[in-house]
């Protein structure tokens, strides 16, 4: 079942506004939907609620978790434990498909105390997990459903982009290193063939950051700052997709135009 999300409308009223003068006005102004105040402004000025015409017409949300150490060492080996993806529709804010799945590191089978603690995880859940390369035929297969249930596409390149009937898909993670570092160096380490179409995706922290003006202060932070609470437990990936969707659909509704911002397809391109 589909999962929509409602917020952020009982902030519309209840500014504080300086001085007597034009208050009335204003507060008129705004009973009868002429202006609105947001607690942060847009950087295209759009002040409205009313949703851009978006290029996606849905988005999956990804936030992997991964094998992790607190003894100040650098660890360039770190191995995917948790891979969640949350499909978010863009113009109805409903989640209309999860997939979730623990996965069984092979490098640094044991999970560090501090991981666990910060995750959540336990060793029994990644030790009855499935290694990355099963997970990734899961994940597959999971695409492949929903591609032929909601008869979507992906743009595999930001040139992909067009104005086709066909409804378009793209990829949204919290900062490059989901995709563009943790997934990429261990399908390289393992010699693991990645798919294609994880090669580009929406970087929505930098997508945050341009928009509102504003640098966030990670995922829970940046839904403060909009009138959002962050539900569920932090650093656990299924609620950090969940809770990334939830940004995405808040960003959607104030004008936002979502775009990729990372492609590893285009080095290719180029050369």
């Amino acid at each position: 079942m589909g999962r929509k999300w409602e917020y952020g409308d009982f902030r519309q009223l209840g500014c504080d506004e300086k001085g007597a003068s034009g208050m009335a006005t204003k507060r008129l102004a705004r009973q009868l939907g002429l202006i609105r105040r947001k607690s942060i402004a847009p950087a295209n000025g759009n002040l409205g609620r009313s949703k851009s015409k978006q290029l996606f017409d849905y988005l999956i949300v990804i936030d992997f978790e991964s094998t992790c150490w607190n003894d100040g060492k650098c660890h360039r080996s770190q191995e995917i434990i948790e891979f969640p993806a949350i499909l978010l529709n863009t113009s109805t804010g409903e989640i209309e498909s999860e997939f979730h799945a623990y996965v069984q590191p092979q490098e640094h089978p044991i999970l560090s105390e501090f991981c666990m603690e910060l995750t959540g995880i336990k060793q029994a859940q990644v030790d009855e997990g499935v290694p990355l390369k099963i997970c990734l035929s899961q994940f597959c297969k999971w695409i492949q459903k929903i591609q032929q249930q909601k008869k979507i596409i992906f743009a595999t390149r930001v040139s992909d982009i067009s104005t086709s009937e066909v409804k378009l898909c793209a990829f949204v993670t919290w900062s490059d290193w989901d995709l563009g570092v943790c997934l990429e160096y261990e399908c390289k380490r393992k010699q693991l063939l990645k798919p294609v179409f994880l090669n580009s995706w929406i970087d929505l922290r930098v997508t945050y950051k341009i928009f509102y003006r504003r640098k966030p202060k990670g995922l829970s932070g940046a839904l403060q700052d909009v009138g959002i609470e962050f539900l569920g437990r932090e650093h656990f990936g299924l609620d950090d997709s969940r809770n990334t969707a939830l940004l995405a659909w808040k960003m959607i509704r104030d004008g936002c135009l979502m775009k990729i911002t990372r492609s590893l397809n285009k080095a290719s391109e180029e050369s």
